[in-house]
């Protein structure tokens, strides 16, 4: 397929142009799109996806505009297309096309999400609409970061399902005369050609205990004939998914397989999606999913940079990647002010602040306050010298602290508790108060004592709050923003960087932007 052209010029008599261009306002995102999409949209910047023999694409330009505008609006692939066939709006923003300009069918959208995909370049339309906000001088020194809930596209599976589907799975990307074999060692009544849950009486306890046991023993007899034989692409990851939900749901009693009283780490909560996990934005809420994390310029409230992970991962393990432009640049120089980090307890790790404090930035993240059980003296009441490696306690005696292999110790008071008149408010355990010390305790504390100053909390509360209204402008639909259109990390964060990629972009048209600054 060879690279197609959008058309130059319209007819002036059965143009959108004339019927939009008065009625929409300037600081529209349509009315940016249809000044500015040649630029920032041009056909060329998507030549690389392309032959140079076939017949010729939809013209890049107004695809990428149709995939803008869909996100924005929160719209499916088969919504997209018939919108851009009867709003006006649509061929407006495409480069005021005509009246009767066709349209094409959805396809075409999966199509170029795939070639995208497979580029070198996969985000190159957030790149394109990033390099604009930096060029309009919208992009400065401070970042904020934060994550939200992104609901996967599939249904969690419980343990029953999720092993069938596992069998299921492997026996359809097996070839014949394996998929026979694999077949001949299961003893359950059952071929694993249909979808769903077994037929069981589920009020029978004892039925379900065997129905568990029959499965986990079909699952063990298929990964003991595929031991230690060389497979791989599909059939190695379909068998290694099948041991994973095998492995972490499913425990031995005496002579019989039962679901585990217990969840495992990491656990695999859809055969469909095996990359979803379980997650949690508070203690209280859950979900399945991902996390979408971002990074936004708080004074412009530009996203900068975007990120997915399986909903499990912590927040700061994606913050360094955010970050990159911020750290990548090393200390300011002494007549510049130093870039500033902004997030929540999440990202308040001590690996993570001395990252941000190495490359000359400034780390404004929230450390957890040191805490104790019930109304007993928390750490912060304990002098703590990492010099001399000893701990001081309210009563002014001193211990050591007992150094750990990863460089962080513990320090026993014991017996100097015994007869302490302070020990109703320290500890009522006999063995006397014990001070767990952090391999990092010196970084920590200097970042609570930061953020313990009325200035470094006003900065805080001014600042760090922008974020949670731009997630509020990313999710306010429900298609395509809180819940995935799509599985699989790798798809899912080219999605969410599009969806900030519309966003960024409407932004720019209320900020005003035009001109010069979509250049490349």
């Amino acid at each position: 397929m060879t690279l197609g052209r959008t058309p130059s010029q319209s007819d002036v008599f059965r143009s959108s142009a004339g019927f939009c261009g008065a009625r929409l306002s300037e600081r529209s995102i349509y009315s940016l799109l249809h000044r500015e999409s040649y630029r920032l949209f041009a056909d060329e910047a998507f030549a690389d996806l392309f032959q140079d023999v076939g017949r010729a694409s939809v013209p890049p330009r107004i695809v990428a505009v149709v995939m803008v505008l869909q996100r924005l609006e929160g719209l499916s692939d088969r919504e997209a297309v018939d919108r851009f066939a009867f709003d006006l709006r649509w061929k407006y923003a495409a480069g005021g096309l005509d009246y009767d300009y066709p349209s094409f069918v959805h396809t075409v959208l999966v199509d170029m999400r795939a070639r995208l995909r497979k580029s070198e370049r996969p985000n190159r339309i957030f790149e394109a609409v990033l390099d604009v906000a930096r060029h309009a001088g919208l992009i400065g020194r401070k970042r904020v970061l934060d994550s939200t809930a992104l609901y996967d596209a599939v249904a969690t599976q419980d343990t029953v399902t999720l092993i069938r589907s596992a069998i299921r799975g492997l026996f359809r990307v097996a070839d014949a005369p394996l998929a026979a074999e694999l077949r001949a060692c299961c003893k359950r009544n059952d071929d694993y050609s249909t979808p769903g849950k077994p037929a069981c009486d589920w009020d029978d306890e004892e039925a379900r205990v065997a129905l568990v046991d029959a499965l986990a023993r079909d699952a063990y007899a298929i990964l003991a004939v595929l031991d230690n034989r060389p497979f791989s692409g599909p059939v190695m990851d379909a068998a290694q998914l099948l041991a994973t939900v095998v492995g972490q749901d499913i425990e031995q009693h005496e002579d019989i397989f039962r679901i585990a009283r217990k969840v495992a780490k990491d656990r695999v909560i859809s055969t469909v999606d095996p990359e979803a996990r379980h997650g949690h934005k508070t203690a209280a809420r859950s979900f399945d999913g991902y996390k979408g994390h971002i990074a936004i310029d708080p004074d412009s409230e530009i996203v900068t940079a975007t990120a997915v992970t399986a909903g499990n991962v912590s927040d700061a393990v994606p913050a360094e990647e955010l970050l990159q432009d911020i750290l990548s640049d090393g200390p300011s120089s002494p007549q510049s002010p130093p870039a500033q980090v902004y997030g929540d307890s999440s990202y308040g790790t001590a690996e993570l602040i001395e990252k941000i404090e190495a490359a000359g930035a400034e780390a404004n993240v929230k450390v957890h306050p040191a805490t104790a059980r019930g109304s007993f003296f928390s750490k912060t009441n304990f002098k703590i010298d990492i010099d001399n490696n000893t701990v001081e306690c309210p009563a002014g005696r001193l211990v050591q602290i007992g150094k750990s292999s990863d460089g962080g110790g513990l320090a026993h008071f014991g017996v100097a508790c015994t007869h302490c008149h302070l020990r109703p408010e320290c500890t009522d355990s006999k063995s006397g108060r014990i001070v767990h010390v952090h391999p990092k305790e010196a970084t920590l504390k200097r970042a609570r004592d930061r953020q313990s100053t009325p200035l470094w909390k006003a900065d805080y509360r001014a600042t760090r709050p922008k974020c949670e209204r731009k997630f509020g402008h990313l999710m306010h639909r429900k298609h395509g923003g809180r819940r995935s259109r799509v599985r699989g990390s790798e798809r899912i964060g080219h999605d969410f960087a599009l969806l900030n990629a519309a966003t960024n972009l409407k932004r720019l048209a209320i900020l005003g932007i035009k001109g010069h600054y979509f250049t490349n």
